[in-house]
């Protein structure tokens, strides 16, 4: 089995154990199993999936960070994550129709390519929440 944990600034979001962790890689997701090889990564706006010995899934939508895999423990260290059963829907909508008209108003007034990008990767997330609230 691998101890896994995911944790946020604001706290501890899963600690368990699992038979497999899918994560959102930012060079593509990948899957970490029993006696996997150590390793850091980088994490993009996706997925994450912990599968347990009973068969069962917890979903996450995560907005970033890192995992680290060393010894059958996986430590992911994200920028944000929640539960797929804790995403509320009509926020996450929300949040898509603020990031999408802040990318308007950034274009049109010529703003900064940063501010521009700051607003795209805003839309990126509500959307990456508003997917996975379907699949959960």
């Amino acid at each position: 089995m691998i101890r896994t944990s995911i944790v946020t600034p604001f706290g501890p979001v899963f600690e368990g154990l699992a038979t497999g962790v899918n994560l959102p890689g930012t060079e593509g997701a990948f899957e970490v199993k029993f006696n996997h090889a150590s390793l850091m990564s980088m994490l993009d706006i996706g997925k994450i999936i912990i599968r347990q010995k009973d068969g069962a899934e917890h979903l996450f939508a995560v907005n970033g960070g890192f995992v680290e895999v060393h010894d059958n423990r996986v430590t992911v260290l994200a920028e944000s994550a929640e539960n797929v059963k804790n995403i509320d829907l009509e926020r996450a909508r929300a949040a898509k129709a603020r990031a999408a008209d802040e990318i308007r108003k950034e274009k049109d007034r010529k703003a900064p390519q940063e501010d521009v990008l700051k607003a795209e990767l805003a839309l990126k997330r509500a959307i990456n929440r508003i997917k996975l609230h379907q699949l959960g």
